[in-house]
């Protein structure tokens, strides 16, 4: 039997590919894969193939023309020693055992808080003070989770490993396993005096405040990123950081489109049929710190103006985020009909019509209204 060959490399292989080759094969032939009768001999073969290729000693012994595995066993490989975890490194590239134990200080969790301001201290700042509820270093032991002259030791069950063994027959051999220590878990130490405040986690939940710049020109749903203010880590380990999500209220007047404003007003129709103009109040008006500037913008409504008419005021928008300017202001005009007339409105309104003659006018209907859907079909193919 070849090993060099069960493995499909030459002699000169290095052990790189040696691993790569046997990687290949070891997902093809596995038992749990590959239900061909022969499978399991086969997957037997290549893994003691490369149980001795792979160590230096028994490749230089099987090189000269020698027994590698003389010493004993079933005498296919796993007789020997060969564990699990060097399967899990031909499929996985790592294991457990190679991490070693986990470290006990470790990163905190980050944390995320909402925020609800207004619209107009989303579009020009404000300073807030919130309260946070999160984990924070314990101030007895200073993070180290033992109680004061006491230090965590070396587990006895695992030696600082970290992980424990396990061995278990079956058709293959000797299969070996490796797990969290159980009395460790994992980390390789033990406290054996643990801080009563905090019970050996070296942190603590603790309600503090923090303050809050929210910068001008943020929009609903826009976070904010806090460095090192959230969850403390296990073992006083470095924070994680902490998100504040805006939640910008609805507004009474304006409606917001990216960095521009939106509003409606109503004109009555003369107003609108001969033109009129209006201070209309921006949302500065709203800002605490806005003294001596100007807190409105001067409205022109051209006579004839129509429903639903849009006038721009330029610049009277949200401050841009991430940039200079400010977005514009749009006022939707909507012209409203008199309801009720007295007698000489009615008289005026009959004179109007009767010079325009409108007293009986020939409804004037749209294009889309006179087409209908047929029409507008007919129209697209024309």
């Amino acid at each position: 039997m070849d090993y060099y060959e069960l493995l499909g490399v030459s002699r000169e292989a290095t052990p790189e590919e040696m691993k790569k080759a046997y990687r290949k094969l070891a997902r093809q032939l596995h038992p749990d894969v590959n239900d061909a009768p022969d499978a399991a001999d086969r997957f037997k073969e290549v893994t003691t193939a490369y149980e001795v290729l792979s160590d230096p000693q028994k490749r230089a012994v099987y090189d000269r023309g020698g027994d590698p595995l003389s010493g004993g066993g079933m005498g296919g490989g796993f007789g020997q020693g060969f564990s699990f975890d060097d399967i899990m490194d031909a499929f996985f590239g790592q294991t457990s055992s190679s991490r070693g134990p986990r470290p006990r200080t470790q990163r905190g969790q980050d944390a995320l808080l909402r925020l609800s301001i207004s619209l107009a201290e989303a579009a020009f700042g404000v300073t807030r003070d919130i309260k946070v509820d999160t984990a924070v270093t314990c101030e007895v032991c200073d993070g180290s989770g033992a109680n004061e002259g006491s230090e965590p030791v070396t587990c006895g069950t695992c030696h600082g490993h970290g992980a424990v063994q396990h061995v278990q027959r079956s058709l293959l051999g000797d299969i070996r396993t490796s797990r969290p220590c159980p009395t460790c878990h994992g980390y390789g130490t033990v406290i054996p005096d643990p801080c009563r405040e905090c019970n050996g986690e070296g942190r603590v939940r603790s309600r503090r405040s923090l303050q809050v710049n929210v910068p001008a020109g943020v929009d609903d749903g826009n976070r904010i990123q806090l460095a090192g203010e959230g969850e403390v880590g296990a073992g006083g380990g470095p924070a994680g950081d902490l998100y504040i999500e805006i939640k910008v209220a609805r507004h009474a007047r304006f409606t917001r489109h990216g960095d521009s404003l939106a509003c409606q007003i109503t004109l009555p129709m003369s107003a609108a049929a001969l033109g009129t103009r209006f201070d209309l109040p921006t949302l500065d008006s709203e800002r605490e710190d806005l003294e001596g500037l100007e807190q409105t913008v001067s409205i022109d409504v051209p006579s004839g103006t129509q429903s639903g008419e849009t006038i721009v005021a330029r610049g009277y928008g949200v401050p841009r985020l991430r940039g200079s300017g400010r977005g514009d202001l749009t006022v939707q005009v909507v012209v409203e009909t008199p309801r009720d007339l007295n007698d000489e409105q009615r008289e005026l309104l009959e004179k109007l019509a009767a010079a325009r003659d409108e007293r009986h006018p020939e409804p004037a209907l749209d294009h889309s209204s006179r087409s209908g859907v047929f029409g507008r079909i007919r129209d697209a193919f024309k």
